[in-house]
Parts: structure tokens; C-alpha cells; sequence
């Protein structure tokens, strides 16, 4: 048997921050990473590997999908009948009533298996996924981690807790978390694991938030929260609660690293400072906040700032390549300057900086690179770009003219999950048939 694996292709993109390599090769033995250089020295160095030709492609760090909600799918299409007003229309008149609260196990388990397989297809090996079905308790993330078991990618699990129903049931969420936090820990054979989650300051009082927060710190969490994605909290919490939210997060003792914020796009000034101050790492969404107009993150101020940040498609457009557009796109118009959030710096967003937002680059093996030591996450993408790659332009070849259909192999923690564009253990036309009877069974509900 051979004792690695090398995979070769015409670039191999080790890091953002690093030039690519033509002629490439990356070396994975086990799960992990243990060699990277030109493949004709890398096949020599290594005779009895086992070697997978990927001549006209590019290997590249899996991407990290670092803010998903999974059963998101299935509100795509759903009917409405009347226009939704504002963004607190949104939430109160349609995506609670009608979505979050209409779900139950059955649906959960239909959209996780569908949308890790459209995932898997992006280039996605890891991803951040956020419940919220306050009938579906209990029991629904354990039930979603053997989905994401039996597809085998590198996945973190929560519930998003929050007193909106009732606070009994705000209890039996952050329960959710800690029951799933210990049943994913007890689990050597799983890629699988699981945090702390909670909704938002409006929904959550400020004992629930703290209450939280203890439970993230004494099973050495991170803490989930969405943070702004529109004026309505900033706003809400300024008139309930006498300060903005993340002054709120500060004033609580939350606002750290411990905490990770989604969206963060409607911050003040002083906002903006609590997160850069108190190291808050936060997760951009830039196609999901165009589609409810929340606004625009200021992603490159925050970078400038020293802002951990990674990059979520928030379960709208899961095609990572589409959401990368987006980030490179939307800050060029909002900022009208062309040369802000350059590609590479955009392709580190959807890589290692969703690692490090999830702490995943901390691990003794991280994620989101392809050096030595690093976990065997990698995708392979097909070549063909409308005008010749160079090292100088080759970011902005992926960013701009990929898609998902590209991507022909994808490999997690060593195995390969999407071979020549077929998912292992996956039948697309079961999952899509049921995928549609669990979304007809939704819109029937609401």
C-alpha cells in the first residue's frame, strides 16, 4: 500500500498570503499535510506514493463556510403573499412565523444532507451551521451530526438559542448546544463539533445572554451571536436597554474573542472599536445582506483593524465562489475604489480567515492552508480560465471567472468526499425528492 497521496496539477495555491506555485504538488499522508513543492521533485522525493494526476487544475485550500443556516433551503421559492416591509417585517412576519417555527427534525435532516452535498460541490470542507426550530427540540443536532457524519466533512453544529417563544424554551436551546457539545466530544471517529448559540440582544434578555456565555466559557466554546444585521438592533437596544448592542456584549463581559459576530454590518463608530479592542471575531455575508437590505459590512476597515473575519454564504447562495464575488464586488462600489478587497485578500476570507473565526487554525492540526502539518482539506478546480494563469493573477482567475461546477475533487481530512464530481455516499436524485417533500410539508405549514 502506498503511504501518501501526492496530488498534482498545474497550480497549487498554498495561501492567500503566499504566491502560488506552478507546476504544484501537495503530499498528504493520513489525515494531515506532509509535503508541498514542484511536483516532478515532489514524485521523485516520494517513489512509492500513490500519485493522482490533476493536470489543468489548480489544488487549493477547501474552503471554510464559517455562517450556514442549513435548513435555510428550504424557504427558497416559498410562497408569499404579501410584500415583506422592512427588516423587522422580515423576521416577524415571514421568516419566523413562517420558516423557523414551522420546522421540525424530518425537514433539518432533508436540508443538511442536501446542502452539505451543494457545499461539497463549492469546495466547502468545513462549515459553521446555525439551527433555529424551537419546535424541532430536542435532539435535532445530534440528528443533523450523523448526516454530516456519513458525508464526512468537517462541520460545527448549534442551535440558536432564544427566549422569542418562551424562556423555557431559550433554556432548552442552550441545553441543545451543551448536550451536542458533549456527545460530539465523545466521538473520536467524527469531523463534527459544536458551539454555543444565541439569536440576538432583542430576542435574548440580558441574563440569557450571560447565562450563555458562562456555558461557552466552562465547556471552552466559542459563543455565536448575529450582531447588526440590520439598523433594527442597534436601534432596539439603544432604546431598551440604554446602549448599542455590541456596548450591551461589552458591558456584559461577552465582547472578546470567545465571541464570534455574524454580519456586523450596521455598527457605530464606537462598535466598530469594541470589536478591534476586544479581538470579537466576526463572520461577512455579503450576498445574504443584500437579500434582507441590511447594508454593507465595512469589511476593509476592519481588516485594516486587525479584525479576524471569515466569510458565510448565511445559507442563501451556498456556491462560495458566487459569495467570494460578492465580498470583492460590493466594497469596490461602496468604497469607489477599485482596488479595495483585492482577490487574494478575498480568497482568505473564505479560507483561513473562516478558520481562524472559528478557531480552527489554533487546533495542534489546523485548517485553511495547504503547508505541512496542516489537515488534508483541499479541492481541486478545473484550469480553464478564459486567459492564460499567472502567479500575478491567478486569485483574481478564481474569484472572478469559477463556479461551483469547476471543482471536480474535494477532499476532507485526508479522504476524498467529491471524486470527478461524484459525492461518496450520496444519491442527488433521493436527497433532492425528499429535500422537495419536506419543503412543500414547510410552506403547507405556513
Amino acid at each position: 500500500m502506498p503511504r501518501g497521496t501526492i496530488v498534482v496539477g498545474d497550480w497549487l495555491v498554498l495561501a492567500a498570503d503566499r504566491p502560488p506555485l506552478e507546476n504544484g504538488a501537495v503530499r498528504i499522508e493520513g489525515t494531515r499535510i506532509t509535503d508541498v513543492g514542484n511536483r516532478i521533485d515532489l514524485v521523485a522525493k516520494h517513489p512509492d506514493d500513490l500519485v493522482v494526476d490533476r493536470t489543468g487544475h489548480v489544488i487549493a485550500p477547501g474552503f471554510v463556510n464559517a455562517h450556514v443556516h442549513l435548513y435555510g433551503v428550504l424557504a427558497h421559492g416559498i410562497p408569499t403573499h404579501e410584500p415583506v416591509d422592512g427588516f423587522w417585517g422580515f423576521l416577524n412576519d415571514y421568516w419566523w412565523p413562517k420558516v423557523e417555527n414551522a420546522l421540525d427534525a424530518t425537514m433539518i435532516e432533508a436540508a443538511t444532507e442536501w446542502v452539505c452535498a451543494e457545499m461539497l460541490r463549492s469546495g466547502i470542507t468545513t462549515f459553521y451551521d446555525i439551527t433555529e426550530a424551537p419546535n424541532a427540540l430536542p435532539g435535532v443536532l445530534l440528528k443533523q451530526k450523523s448526516v454530516v457524519d456519513r458525508l464526512g466533512m468537517r462541520g460545527m453544529l448549534s442551535f440558536e438559542a432564544t427566549e422569542r417563544v418562551s424562556s423555557q424554551n431559550g433554556m432548552a436551546g442552550l441545553a441543545e448546544n451543551v448536550d451536542a457539545i458533549l456527545a460530539t466530544r465523545s466521538d473520536p471517529n467524527s469531523l463534527v463539533e459544536a458551539l454555543m448559540c444565541v439569536h440576538t440582544t432583542f430576542t435574548c434578555s440580558p441574563d440569557f445572554l450571560q447565562r450563555a456565555f458562562e456555558l461557552a466559557v466552562e465547556h471552552d466554546v466559542l459563543l455565536h451571536a448575529h450582531v447588526n444585521e440590520g439598523v433594527h438592533e442597534g436601534l432596539w437596544c439603544e432604546e431598551h436597554r440604554g446602549m448599542r448592542t455590541l456596548e450591551l456584549y461589552e458591558k456584559l463581559g461577552i465582547a472578546g474573542p470567545r465571541l464570534l459576530a455574524s454580519q456586523c454590518v450596521q455598527l457605530s463608530d464606537r462598535e466598530e472599536a469594541i470589536v478591534a479592542e476586544r479581538g470579537v471575531r466576526c463572520v461577512h455575508m455579503p450576498l445574504a445582506n443584500c437579500e434582507v437590505g441590511g447594508g454593507i459590512a465595512k469589511i476593509p476597515e476592519k481588516l485594516a483593524a486587525g479584525v479576524t473575519v471569515g466569510l458565510g454564504s448565511d445559507g442563501y447562495v451556498n456556491d462560495f465562489f458566487s459569495v467570494m464575488r460578492g465580498a470583492f464586488l460590493l466594497h469596490k462600489a461602496r468604497l469607489l475604489d477599485p482596488g479595495s478587497m483585492p482577490a487574494n485578500v478575498v480568497f482568505g476570507l473564505a479560507t483561513e480567515g473562516g478558520a481562524r473565526a472559528l478557531g480552527l487554525t489554533d487546533r495542534p492540526v489546523p485548517v485553511g492552508r495547504l503547508e505541512p502539518g496542516w489537515a488534508g482539506d483541499l479541492q481541486v478546480i478545473r484550469g480553464d480560465f478564459p486567459t492564460p494563469p499567472t502567479p500575478q493573477n491567478l486569485f483574481d482567475q478564481l474569484v472572478l471567472w469559477r463556479d461551483s461546477r469547476h471543482v471536480t475533487d474535494v477532499m476532507v481530512n485526508g479522504d476524498w468526499r467529491l471524486r470527478r464530481g461524484e459525492i461518496n455516499g450520496f444519491d442527488h436524485d433521493r436527497s433532492r425528492a425528499q429535500v422537495h417533500e419536506q419543503a412543500r410539508r414547510l410552506w403547507a405549514s405556513a
